[in-house]
């Protein structure tokens, strides 16, 4: 919910997961957040990132890894990242 200059008024936001599109709820204690650094091409940090969210649920059937990979090969073609 947002009032009239525009600023978010909601107590809590839920996440959701990048890789499922789950919703990703206070009780998920076991979801994660990432920030992934963007590099220029000598290989130094430029200041930016790209943020995925896992929820527990991938994390618990092994697949985070995978996931994780998958979303950053298709990210990167969007930042031109090598």
């Amino acid at each position: 919910m947002q009032n009239e200059e525009g600023q978010n008024m909601d107590l809590y936001i839920p996440r959701k997961c990048s890789a499922t599109n789950r919703l990703i709820t206070a009780k998920d204690h076991a979801s994660v957040q990432l920030n992934v650094g963007h590099l220029d091409e000598a290989g130094r940090y430029t200041g930016q990132f790209s943020t995925f969210a896992l929820c527990g649920y991938i994390r618990a059937q092994g697949d985070a890894d995978s996931a994780l990979d998958r979303l950053w090969q298709k990210k990167k073609v969007q930042v031109r990242q090598q």
